[in-house]
């Protein structure tokens, strides 16, 4: 119960990634606030954290939308007295070539992963800070905040942004015990990865299973997918984290996909 008494928001959580870190850390003990877009998908994983008699609750939130983000963090705040960890895991994706895209997808993109971002870390760094209590923030990047992929300009330019934020915020946030890093997986088989697949294939010519082999899993060291739970242990790991050694970081976890 290495969550027991802490309290854990995590954004884009009615399903993926983001279900399996607030699975992860109910199991561990924290009290977690399951937030998202989408109702029904939050209140799924709120049910299942309360299957197995873990605290749970919904919050209906739109990353960038700056009142939706204050109110839910501040109503997570007033329910739990506190919050120890945020998990900053929505996301979105857009296929296309850059001479393709229009500035409506980009924008849309960059919103969700950097203005989300910012607005979820400012509207908790604020209550952690004032608590006294410090806390984790944790990002989720990408192989793609170190590498770079064909048709995927707005997502590669927002996942190398949340590099910068989150050494900004380890930096400003070190006074008062908050420590902040990125995670960043390889190619999990969430919905936002499936809806790729035949995108790529299309944009690319070529059959699914070639983006599959050739484009998504060719730079493993073993042709597997990363998991939702690896991406889950490696969450839990750094919201444990005893002292600020680990900070300002960007934890690759991605079977061998991009190696430093």
């Amino acid at each position: 119960m290495r969550l027991k008494n802490q309290a854990v928001l995590v954004t884009g959580s009615a399903s993926g990634i983001g279900k399996a870190i607030a699975l992860k850390c109910a199991r561990e003990g924290a009290s977690v606030a399951v937030a998202d877009l989408d109702v029904e998908g939050v209140e799924q994983t709120s049910e299942a954290i309360r299957s197995f008699n873990g605290v749970s609750l919904s919050v209906a939130m739109d990353v960038t939308d700056e009142k939706s983000v204050e109110d839910g963090v501040d109503f997570v705040h007033r329910t739990y007295g506190r919050i120890d960890v945020l998990v900053s895991n929505a996301g979105v994706q857009q296929i296309g070539a850059v001479v393709d895209l229009s500035f409506y997808d980009w924008k849309r993109v960059l919103a969700v992963h950097l203005d989300g971002s910012f607005l979820t870390t400012r509207a908790t760094m604020r209550h952690m800070v004032a608590d006294g209590q410090g806390g984790t923030i944790l990002y989720m990047g990408s192989v793609h905040s170190k590498a770079a992929s064909p048709l995927k300009a707005p997502y590669v330019t927002a996942k190398h942004g949340l590099l910068g934020l989150c050494r900004t915020v380890a930096r400003e946030g070190s006074a008062h015990g908050i420590r902040s890093n990125v995670i960043c997986p390889g190619f999990v088989r969430t919905p936002l990865v499936e809806k790729q697949i035949p995108e790529q294939a299309a944009e690319l010519g070529i059959s699914e299973e070639r983006v599959i082999q050739d484009n998504m899993l060719r730079h493993t060291v073993d042709g597997e997918f990363t998991t939702t739970a690896d991406v889950a242990e490696t969450a839990l790991f750094l919201a444990t984290f005893p002292s600020s050694a680990m900070t300002g970081q960007a934890i690759i976890v991605s079977h061998g996909w991009h190696m430093e």
